[in-house]
């Protein structure tokens, strides 16, 4: 009898691993070019149920990851090969942790024998992710006397990024030269495997009838905690992702007088934190028991405000959870106050960066397009003065980095459509995401870039104003004289500058009808007139909510 060759042991390794994914419901992978994760590649790629999405560049791959697994909403493969190509998967190892993304990351490496002789592509790969993993398996060489817990890790990794706290797993796998074999039959399948654990579930201790109650939703909120909200007669207070929650929490928030007037009685966080600075500030100020709701994942708490926290089945008789309706009215009425302080301001036909974060959510909800929001000043301009969002809306939130950002849109807009609005820094940033673009399998992804020439939200911040000009320009700003549009041209997308309302709405209408990349940049006023537009805005909406009753 003929014994199998390394080759073959590992090729039906990573065969099994892959058909196992398979059957748990794996149906996306990105793949990038390298030679140690060869096994692993033909595997993948072997698979008509598998979608396989090939890019070069692996950081931008990882974000393009992302995108992919938030529009399906399941897990999504990623497979790189050694050495640095590892390291670049960390920034979005680190959002897919904060951020609750389900990846299974799949690094290819050198067997022990070339580690610590100078092989080339050769670095410590062990436990590379640290504790933003949910599981690290690093099984060594495949071998015949392990081909019976194949299944099972492949089966461990999958329950581990899909258990009631979701985000990434890692595998990192080792492989031998020849690295090309024709697999053998695979192992059985295994169906005894344990359960992920789940958390277990609180029951609300206390009747909310004719309570005051808001209910604060920050990324990651499902959609379901909104319903329920609004079911019940809460007031929400949303972050850019929310859907259908109140608008314009932050202007609300700014004046002191409606702060007091809307003071609730007790307060439901969910998911993460807003962006909104004053939301944070007022949590502190009112001093009012601050709920954490969870399935079992950890809460955003920085400033320990939260007081208790509960499980997500109540199981309490409904009439005990009607807010007070009075309170929700208020709130309401207040909102659109502000809303028609925005909508007056708008009259100028100025080309702000706020009347872009406007139109850029309209145009996503009268299209039914998936929105993507960069960081920075457009994730603050859609959450603090844009309409609800009524559409599914992402961003990347888990650590507000700008990285990436780019790749994130291509990915949700891969085989199906996406908008996405970005900054210019965050454009430039990620502009190696331009080399693939959506990718061969078809799509419609149009970028919004908000071009005000630099870095615009430095000048919100304190070194605005206490570090003089040149200096402040040079280490924050950082100006660019960059012809977006003609980078994106060059890498072979339809690209176009516009300059008003009416130029930005054709364009998004024209890129959602068109496949492929659409790059609208959008020539706004200088971060400083940015900062005098808020400033403006503001005064008149504080001035207007003091007397509101």
């Amino acid at each position: 009898m003929s014994v199998s060759s390394p080759s073959v042991v590992q090729a039906t390794f990573a065969a099994t691993l892959v058909d196992e994914w398979i059957a748990q419901g794996l149906s996306d992978v990105i793949i990038c070019p390298g030679s140690r994760s060869t096994p692993l590649a033909l595997a993948f790629y072997g698979r008509t149920e598998m979608t396989c999405h090939v890019r070069i560049d692996e950081r931008s791959a990882a974000f393009f990851a992302i995108g992919v697994a938030l529009r399906s909403k399941r897990p999504v493969a990623i497979l790189v090969t050694s050495g640095t190509a590892a390291a670049e998967l960390h920034a979005a190892v680190a959002e897919a942790d904060q951020a609750a993304v389900p990846l299974i990351v799949i690094t290819a490496d050198r067997p022990p024998e070339l580690h610590g002789v100078g092989a080339a592509q050769t670095i410590e790969q062990g436990h590379l992710f640290g504790g933003m993993v949910r599981a690290f398996a690093d099984p060594g060489v495949a071998s015949l006397a392990s081909r019976v817990t194949w299944r099972g890790l492949a089966q461990s990794l999958w329950a581990s990024a899909t258990a009631i706290w979701p985000g990434p797993v890692h595998l990192n796998a080792a492989f031998v030269e020849p690295l090309v074999g024709v697999p053998e039959a695979l192992p059985a399948v295994v169906t005894d495997l344990e359960p992920a654990e789940r958390h277990p579930v609180l029951e609300p201790p206390v009747d909310l009838r004719g309570k005051k109650v808001l209910m604060i939703l920050g990324p990651g909120a499902p959609v379901g905690s909104i319903e329920s909200a609004h079911h019940y007669g809460w007031v929400v207070f949303g972050d850019a992702t929310a859907q259908g929650s109140t608008p314009f929490a932050d202007p609300l928030l700014r004046s002191d007088a409606f702060a007091a007037l809307a003071k609730p009685d007790l307060v439901l966080r969910v998911g993460g934190l807003p962006a909104s600075k004053f939301v944070a500030q007022r949590l502190r100020e009112w001093g009012v028991p601050v709920i954490g709701v969870t399935d079992g994942g950890p809460i955003a708490d920085p400033d320990r405000v939260i007081t208790q926290r509960w499980g997500t089945s109540w199981t309490r008789e409904e009439h005990e959870w009607w807010g007070d309706p009075n309170y929700r009215e208020l709130v309401q009425r207040a909102s659109e106050v502000v809303g028609e302080e925005i909508a007056a301001e708008e009259l100028g036909g100025r080309f702000t960066e706020i009347l872009l974060a406007r139109r850029v959510v309209k145009a996503s909800t009268d299209l039914g397009v998936p929105l993507v929001i960069g960081s920075s000043m457009p994730i603050r301009d859609c959450e603090w003065w844009a309409p609800a969002r009524e559409v599914a809306t992402f961003s990347n939130r888990g650590v507000n980095g700008i990285d990436g950002v780019v790749s994130t849109v291509f990915g949700v807009g891969a085989t199906a459509a996406a908008i996405g609005f970005v900054g210019d820094v965050t454009f430039l940033h990620d502009v190696s995401a331009l080399t693939h673009g959506v990718g061969e399998h078809g799509g419609t992804a149009v970028l919004v870039v908000s071009d005000n020439r630099g870095g615009g939200i430095f000048s919100f911040l304190a070194q605005g104003e206490s570090v003089d000009p040149a200096s402040f320009d040079a280490l924050f700003t950082t100006s660019h004289t960059h012809d977006l549009a003609a980078i994106a041209r060059s890498f072979g997308h339809h690209a176009v500058d516009v300059t008003s309302e009416s130029e930005l709405t054709t364009a998004i209408e024209e890129g959602v009808a068109r496949e492929g990349v659409s790059v609208v940049v959008a020539r706004v006023h200088s971060p400083r007139d940015n900062v005098l537009s808020h400033a403006h805005l503001v005064e008149r909406i504080v001035s207007r909510l003091e007397t509101f009753a």
